[in-house]
């Protein structure tokens, strides 16, 4: 299956032609990912699971093409990057069960 028209490739010329429309926004963006990313408290490989964690739950194909290989550069094994995935598909079932909770109270009030 070809998803080429729902997500286009990126490109360098694209990246740049978006810098250029709002260039004070996308100096502020790289300067907060990069900070985001740089070990502290956490270590770049944990930061970097986490990434692809959250970019498999918010489902952003861009995302999980980007932090899957650096994951793996600052030393995530294939079997941490999956157990990080299988975290995250948890915590995305689990949140739908939990709001069950909504579904279940607004059910009693038209019963």
């Amino acid at each position: 299956m070809d998803n080429t028209d729902m997500f286009p490739n990126t490109t360098r010329e694209l990246a740049e032609k978006k810098a250029a429309l709002a260039p004070q926004n996308i100096e502020a963006w790289r300067n907060f990912s990069k900070t985001v990313f740089q070990a502290g408290a956490l270590d770049e490989k944990t930061k970097q699971l986490i990434a692809v964690a959250v970019a498999h739950v918010t489902q952003c194909p861009y995302c999980i093409r980007a932090h899957t290989p650096q994951a793996m550069r600052k030393g995530a094994s294939k079997e941490e990057i999956m157990e990080a995935i299988w975290v995250a598909s948890e915590m995305r079932a689990g949140a739908a069960y939990a709001h069950a909770t909504l579904a279940m109270e607004e059910m009693e009030k038209h019963s």
